[in-house]
């Protein structure tokens, strides 16, 4: 059975409908590919007034280039592939219901309001200066250091357990995009593996997981801070390097700990970080151009960069079409990229 075929079985749908599955009113609004030569005949208007896209669109900067990467990775078949995702707003929708929704850094609740207060105070002083651009990227890494390891000790010392990881999610504002699910389960049964790459917390993701998609997933490891807790359930310290918003990339494979370990799956790990790092092609997702660093340290043969430009679409997508590959526009869902893995990822040939 092709990759593709088996998509279909997982999807619950015909060869001939897939796209029309993605395209459903009740899923999502029809796309428009074009690159971008293409761009203002395509949609009808000038780059000045780039806030008339509609939603769900997609952008294509270089058609002919993405098509000689998916061939590439697809003749190389999905023995060579990896996928590196980030977290929140990628996996997860960035509004919801016209809101927006929360991340896994602000959803957590601790049961002594007081700390919460005091991890908000260390936000607004600390998050300016990640973006600050005139401090050098080696003071500024250093801050992100001293801001990560000051919220980790304020959530020891007001004695953070896990009963509160999962109040926080079961109440916290946060969904997954529509497809994901699917994504997670078509690259597991063809075995590939995905790193989620997060610079928050690894225990409140896979508690995300396990609530929103309520199944585990073997192929899937969480590059992110880890949390040790006492036998009784309190947080008493952190694993390994901590993982911040400047070095949240492959160098930190080495610290994941493989999701199914935690949420009892009976299977071993698929792939370990030595041959992980032997799969060279790569599907990146993100929606922030920094996430294009979650590959630095890989020595990848090709990579597809896929963006998700949620906000400030005018004013930005003139560099996340140079940056990414693919971009898809207005928080749209996740069936693009199932339709892509379900191309590249074709046996047709094998």
């Amino acid at each position: 059975m092709t990759c593709r075929l088996r998509l279909q079985s997982i999807l619950g749908v015909s060869r001939s409908s897939i796209c029309e599955r993605r395209f459903s009113p009740a899923r999502t609004k029809p796309r428009v590919w074009f690159s971008t030569s293409a761009y203002r005949a395509e949609v009808g208007m000038e780059r000045s007034d780039r806030s008339k896209v509609s939603d769900g669109m997609v952008v294509v900067g270089d058609p002919q280039l993405l098509e000689n990467k998916k061939a590439a990775i697809r003749n190389a078949g999905p023995g060579k592939l990896q996928v590196i995702a980030d977290f929140d707003a990628t996996l997860t929708k960035y509004r919801i219901n016209g809101c927006c929704g929360q991340t896994s850094h602000n959803l957590l609740q601790q049961s002594n309001p007081e700390y919460d207060i005091k991890r908000q105070e260390l936000y607004e002083y600390y998050h300016p200066l990640e973006f600050s651009p005139i401090i050098p990227i080696e003071e500024k890494t250093k801050l992100m250091v001293e801001w990560w390891e000051k919220t980790h000790a304020l959530l020891i010392e007001g004695g953070l357990t896990c009963d509160d990881i999962k109040k926080s999610v079961e109440s916290a504002t946060i969904e997954f995009r529509e497809g994901v699910f699917e994504l997670f389960e078509f690259l597991e049964e063809i075995g590939v593996p995905v790193l989620i790459f997060s610079a928050g917390l690894a225990d409140i993701i896979e508690e995300v997981l396990r609530q929103k998609l309520r199944k585990s997933f073997k192929n899937i490891k969480i590059v992110s801070n880890r949390m040790i807790f006492s036998k009784d359930g309190h947080l008493v310290s952190f694993k390994g390097k901590t993982i911040h918003v400047l070095n949240k990339n492959e160098h930190a494979l080495d610290m994941a700990a493989p999701l199914h370990d935690h949420l009892g799956g009976n299977d071993g790990p698929i792939n370990d970080n030595a041959s992980v790092k032997k799969r060279t092609n790569v599907l990146l997702l993100g929606d922030h151009m920094g996430d294009l660093g979650m590959s630095d340290g890989l020595n990848y043969e090709n990579r597809i960069a896929v963006g998700f430009l949620n906000d400030n679409i005018e004013k930005s997508i003139g560099n996340y079409q140079e940056a990414f590959d693919v971009v898809y526009l207005n928080d749209a869902p996740m069936w693009g990229v199932v339709e892509l893995v379900s191309q590249i990822c074709s046996s047709e040939n094998h």
